[in-house]
């Protein structure tokens, strides 16, 4: 068995902190095996961004689908302001509205270990 990767740090920026921190579950706990995932804060809106990365020193930033791609690309470029080598992902804008939170883990476990690994 190929040995764990991490530990990656990680910040949400979602409106919705309790359906973020369940979605996270479910994507740590499907790549348990792969990676070691600690989740570790949310920023409920854009101008914690800045506060929260600075506390909690992440490696690792994604953005709600809830943010439209201008605001998601504001939350990157503030995250690397302070952490410049950390890996940031933005879920597509409408993506849990159009088709719902199980479309969301299934999103990031395809896309979150091309991520982790580079």
């Amino acid at each position: 068995m190929a040995e764990r990767k991490g530990p990656f740090r990680l910040v949400t920026v979602n409106t919705a902190p309790e359906r973020a921190k369940r979605l996270i579950g479910r994507l740590i706990e499907a790549l348990k095996d792969r990676y070691d995932i600690d989740y570790i804060a949310n920023c409920e809106n854009i101008a914690e961004v800045v506060p929260k990365v600075t506390e909690h020193q992440p490696n690792v930033l994604f953005c709600a689908s809830m943010w439209t791609p201008e605001e998601a690309e504001e939350i990157q470029a503030l995250a690397r302001s302070i952490i410049p080598g950390i890996k940031t992902h933005a879920i597509p804008t409408g993506l849990q509205v159009e088709r719902g939170p199980d479309a969301i883990v299934e999103y990031l476990i395809e896309k979150v270990p091309i991520l982790l690994d580079s």
